[in-house]
């Protein structure tokens, strides 16, 4: 069996023909006018000019990420806030009391109190004294807390 790369049969498809990236007369003379009324731009999921229809205490996970990503997109949060509130939840966390909670149940698409658990997180670690913990969490519960 011989196997053959990709990049090297592609670039012979170019030296097929030289005619076949030229210009057609035909559609040389066709313009394409933008229909007036569109709005012109990126898809958006959310109307990110409306911030206080967004409650982060009760948010899906799914909401929550495209918000994120809206917000990285548009210059509001970094990269490293953006990958913490992109993570997905793990099956159990500690409160700030050390009471375990169950989060098997918090799923893409079910309400959950953000807020509340990235202030509680913080907590946790500036307890424990981890400085680039502590510096994302805040980061999250700063963007969290200022849009809600």
């Amino acid at each position: 069996m011989e196997i053959f790369s990709l990049r090297s049969s592609q670039s012979l498809l170019f030296k097929n023909n030289t005619n076949n990236n030229a210009k057609s007369s035909k559609t040389a003379d066709i313009v394409i006018e933008p229909k007036h009324g569109i709005a012109q731009g990126s898809f958006q999921i959310e109307d990110f000019d409306n911030r206080q229809a967004i409650d982060f205490t009760a948010v899906s996970a799914g909401e929550l990420r495209s918000y994120a990503r809206q917000s990285l997109d548009n210059g509001l949060i970094d990269q490293s806030t953006f990958a913490a509130i992109s993570e997905p939840l793990p099956m159990h966390a500690i409160d700030p009391l050390g009471n375990v909670i169950d989060l098997s149940n918090v799923t893409d698409g079910t309400s959950f109190n953000f807020l509340d658990y990235y202030k509680d997180q913080l907590q946790i670690a500036m307890s424990i004294g981890d400085p680039n913990e502590v510096q994302t969490l805040r980061s999250v519960v700063g963007f969290l807390g200022s849009e809600a």
